[in-house]
């Protein structure tokens, strides 16, 4: 796990399965290939509370964290991080009223405070809103106190990817895979 806190890029990539919804998360390589592989997760679809656990691998054996709906299909919940001892390590929740238009989103980490996120492109969100087109791609920027702290940039195919780039040397690397997860697993909610 120190080695996925040392990464500034990491690739989500999608798998498509019949009634759930999995990812890797990839350290991404100087050329920015896919490199080793932190996270495996799965998110079961038309759950009653939403609930993602990652593992080392997709034997998922073992788990390495997990998020977890604090209510029960709420627009507006807050999903809590914890690792594979259920210890916290932070929470994310997407701010409703703003995401209207453009969604937003609030990344808290212990001891480092918000993160807060947004829609890049004003006209790709409404576009996105008017015409429910999940394919389009999206870019989130997040920042603390003004400052950039990370990116997720999903990228044109036919599984959504993601490239997610951390500006911020501060931010535990296992929250940002959680928030990257669910920008995908929570979107369109």
């Amino acid at each position: 796990m120190n080695t996925l806190q040392a990464q500034t890029q990491l690739i989500v990539r999608q798998r498509i399965r019949l009634m759930v919804n999995q990812y890797e998360v990839h350290g991404a390589q100087p050329d920015g290939s896919e490199g080793e592989l932190y996270a495996f997760a799965q998110q079961k679809r038309m759950a009653f509370r939403e609930e993602v656990t990652l593992y080392t691998d997709d034997t998922k054996r073992e788990p390495v964290l997990g998020f977890k709906a604090r209510q029960v299909i709420d627009l507006g919940a807050t999903y809590d991080v914890v690792d594979a001892g259920g210890t916290p390590i932070g929470s994310f929740r997407k701010d409703f009223a703003k995401s209207l238009l453009r969604s937003t989103w609030h990344v808290d980490q212990p001891g480092l405070g918000t993160a807060t996120g947004t829609e890049r492109n004003m006209a790709i969100a409404i576009i996105r809103r008017l015409v429910e087109a999940a394919w389009l791609p999206y870019h989130f920027d997040f920042l603390i106190d003004g400052r950039p702290a990370f990116s997720v940039e999903k990228k044109w195919g036919l599984r959504d990817r993601y490239i997610v780039n951390i500006q911020d040397p501060r931010l535990d690397r296992r929250l940002v895979t959680a928030m990257s997860i669910g920008l995908d697993a929570l979107q369109e909610r």
